[in-house]
């Protein structure tokens, strides 16, 4: 059976990573942007990182810019807005595709692994499936990630806990990090 480690990513340099260098730790995946409404969500995420990290934990952070053009700066670029506005410290890795026929292997794995499963009630969700829906339409079946800021929740064997539309809670993100600890 697959494994998140069986996964090679680039750095924001361009260098291969293999995802078996976290092997052990409770990790949290997430595709992001500097221009989305879930920006903000940063700052518990550096928080659940800073807080959680000497217990083995990982945030994986790859910025994507498919949806809405919320990305369109360079992985540098990129980085700096985030360790300037938010503090991040935690891995930050190249801009990738998470749809499409160019989608990252590791985030096709991902949602095939844990499909989407709807953006919850509320108003955001509302608003967000509109947004979604016109923007996915031109991936068809390889609109794996529905907005940016999903979350995949991995334990420490490498297997998906959980998967986060950014509609959740960051509080609700969190104790499941914290009980996959």
């Amino acid at each position: 059976m697959k494994t998140v480690y069986d996964f090679t990513v680039k750095d924001r340099k361009g260098q291969e990573v293999s995802l078996s260098e976290y092997q052990g730790k409770v990790l949290l995946i997430v595709n992001t942007a500097t221009g989305c409404g879930f920006t903000p969500h940063y700052t518990p995420l550096e928080e659940m990182y800073h807080d959680l990290k000497e217990r083995g934990f990982e945030i994986l952070d790859f910025p994507c810019n498919q949806f809405a053009n919320q990305a369109p700066e360079s992985d540098e670029e990129i980085h700096s807005f985030c360790a300037l506005k938010f503090g991040t410290e935690f891995p930050q890795f190249k801009k990738i595709d998470v749809n499409g026929e160019n989608a990252d292997p590791l985030f096709a794995w991902l949602a095939t692994e844990k499909p989407f499963a709807g953006f919850g009630k509320g108003l955001k969700r509302t608003a967000l499936k509109k947004f979604s829906d016109m923007n996915n339409k031109k991936f068809g079946d390889k609109a794996y990630i529905k907005w940016n800021f999903t979350k995949f929740l991995i334990d420490r064997e490498g297997n998906i806990l959980a998967r986060f539309e950014p509609t959740v809670d960051m509080a609700e993100v969190r104790a499941a990090v914290e009980a996959a600890l």
